[in-house]
Parts: C-alpha cells; sequence; structure tokens
C-alpha cells in the first residue's frame, strides 16, 4: 500500500512546551470549580489548541474516572503525558493540586465566614449548578462517542442497572466491567493497527 502524500496528511498538532502546559492547566485548575473542570480541559486541549483528539480526550477520561484519586489529577496526569511524556504527567499533576492548594488556604476562611451571607450562598449555589452542567456535557459527549457499538451499549445498561436498581457500589461495577470495556477496546483497536 502506498504512503499518502505529504499533502494528504493533517497537519502536525502543535505539541505545547512544559510551561506552556503547567499554565494552561493551572489556570483551568484556579478558575474552575467542582466536577466541570472536565468540560473545560476538553475545551481547551481538544477544541481550542488542539493539543490532543477527541479519541485520546476520551480514553484519558475514562482512565482518570476508573483510577483511584481525584478525577482532574488523574486526568492532568493522563493529558500531560500525552502531550510530553513523563515530565508533561508530572507537570500536570503540579498545575491542577498547588496553585488551587495555595489560593485555598489564602482565601478559604474567608469563604467559610462570607457564606452564612444570602447573596454569596446563592452565588456559590449558581457556580455548583453550572459545573453539574459542564459535567454532563462532558458524560453527555463521552456516552456519544462510546455508544457507536452494541457492547458498549449493553455494558452502559449493566451498569445502570447494577447501580440504579442493585445499589452496587461503584468499585464493585468498575471492576466488573472495567476489564471487559478494557479488553474490548484494546481488541478494537488491535484490529485497527493492522
Amino acid at each position: 500500500m502506498p504512503d499518502p502524500s505529504p499533502s494528504s496528511l493533517p497537519p502536525p498538532r502543535p505539541r505545547p512546551s512544559l510551561g506552556e502546559l503547567f499554565l494552561t492547566l493551572a489556570r483551568l485548575g484556579l478558575t474552575s470549580f467542582g466536577g466541570g473542570v472536565s468540560g473545560l480541559l476538553h475545551a481547551e486541549f481538544v477544541r481550542r489548541r488542539r493539543w490532543i483528539d477527541e479519541d485520546e480526550f476520551i480514553a484519558g477520561l475514562s482512565v482518570s474516572q476508573a483510577l483511584p484519586g481525584v478525577n482532574v489529577a488523574n486526568l492532568a496526569i493522563w493529558l500531560g503525558y500525552r502531550c510530553q511524556g513523563l515530565a508533561g504527567a508530572i507537570v500536570g499533576l503540579g498545575a491542577v493540586v498547588v496553585p488551587p492548594a495555595i489560593l485555598i488556604v489564602l482565601i478559604g476562611s474567608l469563604i467559610l465566614q462570607l457564606s452564612a451571607n444570602p447573596a454569596v450562598g446563592t452565588f456559590l449555589a449558581g457556580i455548583a449548578a453550572a459545573a453539574i452542567g459542564l459535567s454532563l456535557s462532558v458524560g453527555l459527549r463521552a456516552a456519544r462517542h462510546a455508544m457507536r457499538h452494541v457492547v458498549p451499549i449493553v455494558i452502559f445498561v449493566l451498569t445502570l442497572v447494577g447501580s440504579l436498581v442493585l445499589h452496587l457500589s461503584a468499585p464493585v461495577l468498575v471492576a466488573t466491567f472495567g476489564p471487559i470495556g478494557i479488553a474490548l477496546a484494546w481488541r478494537r483497536y488491535s484490529r485497527e493497527q493492522g
């Protein structure tokens, strides 16, 4: 099979420097609240900067949610690794942990004192609603991406039944269906690669 001509290949994605990676993730970590961060990370890394593609992001989101720990930190490690290898993973983790931790220490007591004010409480409730909306947006995008085949739909339905009807815990559901999903994705990837 002949190699595609250089003009038919997509342009290479820009590769961020470690500094760009740190500043982007730190800015998102400092300006985002709750679970909505993954939606902002998608907008920044996939749509705006095109540092990774949709498939890479969805894979990273899946892995970050399946692993123990904070989903955003896991996703930042994944994104950093995909962009700059091990150094990027370390920078990614540092960027979403250190600056927000410093900010929390500096203003935590102030927020606690102000939260008794009804206007501030309403503002914080609005921020929570926006974070939920961003999380739902990413969840729907991931579901639409994953539901292209019958087996992922079956796994989704079984997980939903296990959670809502049988009241199984998240670790049980992940331990049961995670290996199945990983094996199927690996098989599909192997077939696509050759």
